[in-house]
């Protein structure tokens, strides 16, 4: 119980450890593709549970205590407040880390090249063809491929 509030390293190890963990995963996740944020399936949900279980030690090190775990969830709150403040007055450094959304179908015209690039099933892409009331390819407008991982149908108009 002594060490409950005993921190093991200076307070400001906690926070650049914080701080270099928030940016290299940040940078993985951003490089791993929109498809690591979007739509989770059990396989991504596996993956996301052990990136915060393989990078645990590198952010509390030896520390247990209260303190410790308290200054290292502050510090990644006030990182991702921070990211959003500055990303959404920078457009060049929001395009960095959110990426920009991809051209998947236009006109009635698929781009399969696109699809395998975003690593997207034809069956997946079918399924949010379905989910937007378009029965064929001849139907979409457009369709991308979000930020956040979703797709977007846009229909042709009827007639």
């Amino acid at each position: 119980m002594s060490g409950l509030l005993e921190l093991s390293m200076p307070w400001w190890e906690f926070v650049l450890r914080a701080i270099a963990v928030y940016v290299v995963l940040l940078s993985l996740v951003r490089l791993s593709g929109k498809r690591t944020v979007g739509q989770f399936t059990p396989f991504d949900l596996i993956v996301v549970v052990l990136l915060g279980t393989a990078v645990q030690n590198s952010l509390i090190g030896e520390d247990t205590s209260l303190p410790g775990g308290l200054i290292l969830a502050a510090t990644l709150v006030a990182l991702n407040w921070l990211t959003g403040f500055v990303t959404a007055r920078h457009p060049a450094l929001d395009r960095l880390v959110e990426g920009s959304p991809v051209l998947l179908a236009r006109d009635g015209v698929v781009f399969e090249a696109a699809l395998r690039r975003q690593s997207i099933s034809r069956a997946e892409f079918e399924s949010e063809m379905r989910a937007a009331d378009c029965a064929e390819a001849a139907d979409i407008r457009l369709a991308v491929l979000e930020t956040n991982g979703r797709i977007s149908i846009v229909k042709c108009d009827p007639g």
